[in-house]
């Protein structure tokens, strides 16, 4: 199936096992996870250049969200227990179809949601029933690049990734 990368105008992504590795590492009174700082860049170019970014998460972290908004990720739904009605209050909010979006997503709670995104994403290291309804499946693992990937493919397929000058 070739994918219309051309259609995409908004990007909507999970956090945990997406823009991070999945993994937690607990102290006493904080736990702290690790992203990329690839997808970092990919993401704050994507809203730069005008595209829809979102957040839509079952997961809660503070310093995730602070990080977000430090890329320019301003719709951040965090502890999310029905993704679905999320994802369609905001492409209802920024006038876009289920054609012009793309949803990241790894495990189970995902799921509806890819299965109406116009584009499913799934990092290499996606649950099973998650990488069998991908309608793309990353080179990188979740945490490792999965968000810049996605998103490179996109802009340069809409020849919006390159700059004639890098001053950020």
């Amino acid at each position: 199936m070739m994918l219309d990368f051309l259609k995409i105008k908004g990007f909507l992504l999970d956090i945990d096992g997406v823009l991070t590795d999945g993994s937690i590492y607990s102290f006493l009174n904080e736990e702290v996870k690790r992203t990329s700082i690839k997808d970092g860049y990919a993401l704050q170019l994507a809203v730069k250049k005008g595209y829809k970014v979102g957040i839509i998460s079952g997961g809660k972290s503070e310093a995730i969200k602070k990080r977000l908004e430090y890329l320019g990720v301003t719709e951040i739904n965090m502890g999310v227990s029905n993704k679905l009605e999320v994802y369609d209050r905001l492409l209802n909010t920024w006038g876009i179809t289920t054609d012009e979006v793309v949803y990241v997503g790894d495990d189970m709670p995902d799921y509806l949601v890819m299965k109406k995104a116009g584009i499913a994403v799934a990092p290499a290291d996606a649950a099973t029933d998650i990488l069998k309804i991908a309608d793309y499946i990353a080179k990188a693992k979740g945490g490792e690049g999965v968000a810049r990937e996605i998103i490179e493919l996109v802009l340069k397929a809409q020849n919006n990734w390159y700059e004639e000058n890098y001053i950020w």
